[in-house]
């Protein structure tokens, strides 16, 4: 049979109490946590979590369910989450919908059913209005990252998309750059809208003309990134293309060289993400970096102030997290006639 606690107890001449509050994290006198730790290791005792969950009502797990566990970005997320449940002593378990189920929630049968403490649901991607209305409405610990659909009551955190594209916009500018194309990322994804949003206002803001013709659409892969600078140059008079993700404007970058143009001499190119390749690319593209670990951090504390019995507006708070640009070599000065515009009208 496996040894319990009474073992444990008699072994290091303690009571069985005494074995509890050292095992659920108490403090215990010095001499007897040492012969505690001997008992364990002669023993080789492991405690029955499934008798501690009856015991505390809690699982002391959470879950961490993703729309797609080989997106790239959710590592920082992960490595976030993971640091603050360690911190609170909770394990975690990580899902991908998209290969197990339709849509994420599905996964809150889990919460009800008590295999788990709370969820964290992980999704760039528009969530379904009737989805969101069940989640604020559940009594269960339930955090977001990423599209909270504008609904109050939901605690949710996500990065302002809007202002990593205002500070681009307001970048080239200060470059001397006024006409500035911009490549938009699929209808699907949720920040689409809130960067597209951030051009837009920030265009107006400054006084810069918003031309129709040099807004076009991308899936947000190289290819996507490469046919839409291929159909923008088929136009004329932008100096600067703002990509609204790093992957379509490194496709944006090689449609630019081949079309003759010097990289930044003659256009300036930014993306959005910073992903690991943007430093590589030749030349290493200027870009806005997510905060993705302190998305994941923030994501965490607060659901576990939710596990706690946190009832507060706080709790129902919506945090967007400011990115950063990260200035490299894929823009430059605009150098007026000779330059980058004439250049880009020949």
């Amino acid at each position: 049979m496996n040894p319990t606690i009474h073992d444990v107890a008699r072994l290091a001449n303690t009571s069985k109490s005494t074995v509890s509050r050292y095992l659920n994290g108490l403090k215990v006198k010095k001499n007897t946590e040492e012969a505690l730790e001997r008992a364990i290791k002669e023993l080789n005792f492991h405690r029955n979590a499934n008798a501690r969950r009856l015991v505390m009502n809690k699982t002391h797990t959470i879950a961490v369910v993703v729309d797609d566990i080989s997106n790239i970005f959710y590592s920082g997320i992960i490595r976030g989450i993971e640091k603050v449940a360690k911190r609170q002593g909770y394990n975690c378990i990580f899902l991908s919908w998209t290969s197990n189920y339709n849509d994420e929630i599905s996964f809150l049968s889990m919460l009800y059913e008590g295999q788990v403490d709370g969820i964290i649901l992980v999704s760039f991607q528009r969530r379904d209005p009737q989805n969101l209305a069940k989640i604020r409405e559940s009594p269960y610990p339930i955090a977001l990252i990423g599209d909270h659909g504008e609904l109050d009551g939901i605690f949710s955190v996500d990065v302002d998309n809007a202002t990593g594209v205002a500070d681009i916009v307001a970048y080239l500018h200060g470059l001397g750059h006024r006409d500035i194309a911009y490549i938009a990322g699929p209808e699907r994804a949720a920040a689409n809208k809130y960067r597209f949003n951030g051009y837009r206002r920030a265009m107006a803001r400054l006084g810069l003309t918003y031309q129709p013709d040099w807004v076009v659409e991308s899936d947000w892969s190289n290819q996507g990134g490469y046919a839409a600078m291929k159909r923008l140059l088929k136009t004329q008079g932008f100096t600067a293309v703002i990509a609204s993700n790093d992957e379509t404007a490194i496709g944006a970058l090689r449609a630019v060289q081949e079309h003759g143009f010097n990289v930044p001499k003659q256009m300036s190119i930014v993306g959005y993400d910073d992903i690991s390749i943007s430093e590589w690319v030749y030349p290493s593209l200027t870009t806005v970096r997510q905060p993705f670990q302190e998305i994941g951090r923030k994501a965490a504390e607060g659901l576990f102030k939710k596990i706690e019995g946190a009832q507060g507006e706080e709790y129902r708070s919506h945090y967007l997290l400011k990115p950063r640009l990260v200035v490299r070599d894929s823009c430059g000065k605009l150098t007026g006639r000779g330059g980058q515009r004439d250049a880009n009208e020949a």
